[in-house]
């Protein structure tokens, strides 16, 4: 029976993988309630409920995935992201989505995404300086990346 809780867990990563989110939800609960004090499962479940828009949900199980792990880069990136992305709430805290980005490029400082995500952060933040330097960062690491480039050029023409 031990070992039901892997299944249940790979079925509900398959899920994700269908886009079968409710029934993900369903698998990565049944595994849960067989084993609760790994970190995977939490992060998919998260992630199962990012993508069904249920961002409260979500930031939890990503919080709970990083307590049980502190070094999931994803789980960091992944919480900035929604946090950069909700429209539902009127002030989202972009200072704990900045902090969440700071741990993931300090977990992996080559992390694309992250980078340009912190960019965009401190973007809203008016930070237009450390904006671009996150985009220097980004541009060294992947030259032909159009999106960074383009933000770049736009607040270095608009803001600077």
């Amino acid at each position: 029976m031990s070992e039901n809780y892997k299944t249940y867990l790979d079925n509900g990563i398959y899920d994700i993988q269908d886009g079968k989110y409710q029934s993900a939800l369903e698998n990565i609960n049944k595994s849960l309630e067989l084993k609760n004090d790994w970190e995977i499962p939490y992060f998919y479940r998260a992630v199962a409920h990012q993508a069904l828009e249920n961002f409260d949900e979500a930031m939890l199980d990503y919080t709970k995935a990083l307590q049980l792990n502190p070094k999931m880069t994803d789980a960091y990136y992944n919480k900035a992201r929604i946090t950069l992305s909700r429209k539902d709430i009127e002030n989202p805290d972009i200072f704990g989505a900045v902090k969440d980005l700071e741990k993931a490029i300090e977990l992996d400082e080559n992390f694309i995404d992250a980078l340009y995500a912190m960019a965009c952060a401190q973007k809203k933040l008016e930070h237009y300086k450390e904006a671009v330097e996150y985009l220097d960062k980004l541009l060294e690491i992947e030259p032909d990346a159009v999106n960074a480039k383009a933000l770049k050029k736009l607040i270095e023409q608009k803001y600077m």
